[in-house]
């Protein structure tokens, strides 16, 4: 037979306490529709690293959720562009997806979204 101990106080939450997730989200997005749109979010990429191969100071990728919760939950508000550009971050590539919350409040500058 397996005993449990109680859980002390610093342990449990209150239930008016508002618990936010941690760790790593990963992106939610599906797989891209061709491999034309593919190389079009490449060459976005491509061109800017390009011309802003001195800086550091930027966050530019492609089919990655962005999740901005204003109750900073991962199941509401939440879009996956094709392309974004968050200024003034770093240039972190091991980001599994951008999480405004946890990155200083930070949204993206420019989003695009390339249609067909």
């Amino acid at each position: 037979m397996t005993t449990t101990q109680p859980l002390s106080p610093s342990q449990t939450a209150r239930k008016d306490e508002m618990i936010f997730p941690k760790g790593e989200f990963w992106s939610d997005e599906l797989p891209l529709e061709s491999n034309l749109h593919l190389t079009q979010i490449i060459l976005l990429i491509k061109c800017l690293e390009w011309l802003w191969q001195d800086r550091e100071d930027y966050f530019a990728t492609g089919n990655l959720t962005i999740y901005y919760s204003p109750n900073q939950k991962k199941s509401e508000y939440f879009r996956g562009p094709d392309f974004f550009v968050v200024l003034g971050t770093t240039r972190n590539q091991n980001r599994k997806s951008w999480v405004v919350w946890q990155e200083e409040g930070k949204y993206p500058n420019v989003i695009i979204e390339i249609l067909f």
